[in-house]
């Protein structure tokens, strides 16, 4: 890890100015900037300290909306009785995310930016990796391992997977991410948040320098209370996801009226399964129209050989978590 300056930041104006300095990065909970910055990925002149900056922490369930402040720690959101009782969902893919030492530190912000765990991006011996070596090419492409990466919205300069669980809640739930830079506030469609990768991997998302995320908002609807974040992974306890789906529901009778789906593991950014809900609204949800609901969830997938396997665990994935989300409405 190469010296850096460090400066703790009094307040938001201040922080969004230090940050957009060259070479400056900001730091917060720290779980994935340290990380990084000891296997050599991240190299930052400079770090911008957030972690004090009370205005950003905390987070609210109103009649509404709920906002979630972008220093609120996973595990204060993941525990709270009333997050849990208005959307399990949310709870359940903070919960399964990490480990309690992580989830005690990681922040809200911080994990809806994190950086892919392709292992290419990750080691700095592979010298191709254009999503931290522009140009470089992909290793993974030139026949390397790919049974971590994605299989929706890769493109011939990189198929690196989007790791986080949370996002896969946010997506399906029409989250917006509000923000602080030089040139003040914007509010950002949690769906346009990520870039696909295209021909310049290196930028991930569509925040400017020294643009800070300060909270994370969402609108409250019927589907928050029928929702379940179903992951499937190598080992039960802090791994990442091979194929994860957040769901919704909100039933009339026997009829879906609203569903949502956001996938996980997946993808190269958070991705919303827009067909799949199609094919359940306005209809009856069975274990067979859930089924096709994964089938139809994968149909456009285009893995590599390493990772076709996720197109038919993802879409058990995508059908358990519909009728696991039915079964806590009393559905049968």
């Amino acid at each position: 890890m190469k010296n850096f300056a460090y400066t703790r930041a009094g307040s938001l104006s201040a922080a969004a100015e230090a940050a957009s300095a060259e070479g400056a990065d900001i730091i917060a909970g720290g779980t994935t900037m340290v990380d990084l910055m000891k296997i050599g990925v991240r190299n930052p002149d400079a770090l911008v300290d957030i972690s004090g900056l009370s205005e950003l922490e905390g987070h609210e369930i109103g009649a509404d909306r709920i906002r979630l402040g972008a220093l609120a720690r996973m595990s204060t959101v993941a525990d709270d009785p009333d997050v849990i009782a208005a959307f399990p969902a949310l709870s359940e893919s903070l919960w399964k995310a990490a480990s309690p030492q992580l989830r005690n530190a990681a922040t809200l912000g911080g994990n809806i930016l994190q950086r892919t765990r392709c292992p290419y991006f990750r080691d700095t011996a592979y010298s191709q990796c254009n999503k931290r070596n522009p140009g470089s090419g992909c290793a993974a492409l030139d026949g390397g391992e790919t049974t971590l990466h994605a299989i929706f919205g890769g493109s011939e300069a990189c198929v690196a997977m989007y790791p986080g669980d949370l996002a896969a809640t946010l997506v399906a739930f029409d989250a917006t991410v509000a923000t602080r830079g030089p040139g003040g506030t914007r509010t950002i469609p949690f769906a346009e948040l990520h870039v696909l990768p295209g021909d310049t991997p290196e930028i991930e998302t569509v925040l400017e320098p020294g643009e800070i995320v300060t909270a994370i908002e969402l609108p409250v609807v019927p589907a928050m209370r029928a929702s379940h974040y179903l992951k499937a992974r190598d080992r039960e306890s802090y791994a990442f996801a091979a194929a994860s789906a957040a769901v919704g529901l909100e039933m009339d009778g026997d009829t879906v009226r609203d569903v949502r789906i956001g996938l996980g593991g997946v993808a190269a950014v958070p991705w919303r399964a827009t067909a799949a809900e199609d094919s359940l609204r306005g209809s009856p949800l069975t274990e067979a129209t859930a089924r096709e609901a994964g089938r139809i969830a994968f149909a456009d997938a285009q893995p590599l050989e390493g990772s076709a396997y996720k197109i038919a665990l993802g879409a058990d994935v995508v059908a358990g978590a519909l009728l696991q989300a039915k079964s806590r409405m009393g559905g049968e």
